[in-house]
């Protein structure tokens, strides 16, 4: 049986995501400057009200569209991934590729192209790029429980995720799942760059 808390917070969730949807898909519709507020609780079927209760404008909505771990993924991390013998570097490889989807990050990169244009958006990409490391940090606290110093996964969280930027702003291609392929350049995939990053973290540059 499901707890009241339980169904509240999922129901909470699924506001946010169907208010962060709307308001990403008219980004891409209409540009930042095309729609307002109205639209989105219009197109995702709320109350302004409501969309008050979890975003402070439309910009924090639509970058909040690619945040997408939830509690069950991470219950589903602890079950699938972690072992007795694996350490933050196997813990974090394994999070980001659960974490880091195709589509995730096709919405990152399609929010770096709007906030080209779009100087509002950039401080909430970066909140949110920091949201991501911070539930990886989480994560890793709870898997190992002061075992490693602080320090360690500041770190190592760090290298990580500055890895992952210039994917997301352009300068490195990889190919995501679904991209066509480049016979010309032969770029490697998301995954390969990702063992990539961290086989030089476990070996050395």
């Amino acid at each position: 049986m499901i707890h009241k808390s339980g169904l509240r917070e999922a129901k909470k969730e699924a506001t946010i995501h169907a208010l962060a949807e709307a308001a990403f898909e008219l980004a891409l519709e209409k540009g930042l400057d095309g729609f307002v507020v109205d639209d989105v609780v219009q197109r995702a079927g709320y109350s302004r009200r409501t969309f008050a209760n979890h975003f402070s404008c439309k910009e924090e909505a639509i970058v909040m569209a690619a945040i997408t771990i939830k509690n069950g993924d991470e219950a589903e991390f602890n079950t699938l991934y972690m072992s007795e013998h694996a350490t933050p570097l196997d813990a974090l490889q394994q999070w980001m590729k659960l974490q880091l989807t195709a589509g995730i990050l096709r919405k990152i990169r399609e929010l770096i192209s709007l906030s080209k244009r779009h100087s509002t958006l950039e401080p909430y990409i970066l909140s949110m790029l920091h949201q991501l490391q911070k539930e990886a940090q989480h994560m890793l606290s709870a898997q190992f429980q002061g075992r490693y110093p602080e320090e360690y996964s500041h770190i190592l969280l760090g290298a990580v995720y500055g890895s992952v930027l210039p994917i997301v702003d352009g300068s490195i291609k990889v190919l995501l799942p679904g991209d066509p392929a480049d016979e010309t350049n032969h770029p490697p995939t998301f995954e390969q760059y990702l063992d990539t990053t961290f086989r030089y973290l476990r070996d050395g540059f």
